[in-house]
């Protein structure tokens, strides 16, 4: 390249920052200014467990300085991707995050949200047989400094088996019913009879209905707290719960998954209750938000349940 060509590096150093100008006049400020949707590969910190994730990202501070053009978004994507390449994702790294996105625009904001979403895998084993696989759980982790305060979110989704009491009932009726017709007439009948009849389509005329049903659950972490107990809160809802979806089956494990639906029939209001039971004797947990839906096998709609801490100022039980 000739010197008619070269590029004159005293214009390129001397670029506009039109962000950076201030106003004639003042302008409104805004609540929430940054980026959504970045893709960034991130080491979570999960008890003794560090997992590689793919997260997308939402990440902003406020305009409050109405004399601003606007804020640094350069700024803001640089920190998190300088704390994602560095160190796992951990309760104190996630606080840390947020005093420095706001520190970098001293002036210009009071405030500082960061959101991580992705799906987290783990390997679970099968009920009976000696196989495992790979189930996914969406996670979000959020963070937000305002006022001074932080706090930090854990959002949690976990997929379950619900069988309908009512439906369970109705279907006894029947065998029953069907019992009667096919034996009522008899006076006695012997074991070895009844046993075969139980083994037949004709002796079992009906089965309850079940659903794949969904536990959203958000929670509000106390401080203090090291990293993000994602697998422990995972397996205290699928412990409580009973029946969450498998993944490797054999027929040995299908038949020990029928045998906890029957045992652990539930209307949405049972789930329900159960989580709530659970949530609410964790200590590490400010506050909760939940959402259970029973995708409906019967029904068109879905069943849904919601319930919150209750705490004062905390989570509002809004759908």
């Amino acid at each position: 390249m000739d010197a008619m060509n070269k590029p004159d590096l005293a214009v390129v150093s001397d670029l506009p920052d039109v962000a950076s100008r201030e106003l004639m006049q003042p302008q409104l400020s805004l609540d929430w200014v940054g980026m959504s949707n970045i893709h960034q590969p991130l080491l979570v910190q999960d008890g003794e467990r560090t997992s590689q994730v793919q997260t997308k990202v939402q990440v902003y501070v406020d305009l409050a300085d109405c004399m601003a053009k606007g804020i640094h978004m350069s700024r803001l994507y640089l920190i998190l991707d300088e704390h994602a390449e560095t160190r796992a994702l951990t309760a104190a790294g996630l606080k840390l995050m947020l005093a420095s996105l706001l520190e970098s625009h001293r002036g210009l904001s009071s405030r500082a949200f960061l959101q991580f979403e992705f799906d987290y895998y783990l390997r679970r084993q099968a009920l009976v047989s000696e196989f495992s696989g790979w189930n996914s759980y969406p996670v979000t982790i959020k963070g937000t400094l305002m006022d001074g305060e932080m706090h930090l979110e854990l959002g949690i989704g976990v997929y379950y088996s619900s069988t309908c009491p009512c439906s369970a009932a109705l279907a006894r009726q029947l065998i029953q019913n069907q019992f009667q017709q096919d034996f009522g007439s008899r006076g006695q009948v012997s074991v070895s009879e009844v046993e075969n009849w139980l083994g037949t389509e004709q002796g079992i005329v009906a089965t309850p209905h079940s659903q794949r049903s969904l536990a959203h659950v958000l929670v509000k972490l106390e401080d203090g707290l090291a990293d993000f107990p994602i697998t422990d809160l995972i397996d205290r809802i699928e412990d409580t719960l009973k029946t969450p979806v498998q993944t490797a089956v054999k027929r040995e494990d299908e038949q020990e998954f029928a045998r906890l639906n029957g045992q652990n029939l539930m209307f949405i209001e049972d789930s329900g209750r159960e989580l709530k039971a659970l949530l609410q004797e964790d200590e590490r947990l400010r506050d909760f938000w939940v959402r259970v839906e029973h995708h409906e096998s019967l029904h068109a709609h879905d069943a849904v349940g919601i319930f919150t801490k209750g705490v004062e100022k905390g989570y509002l039980p809004i759908p």
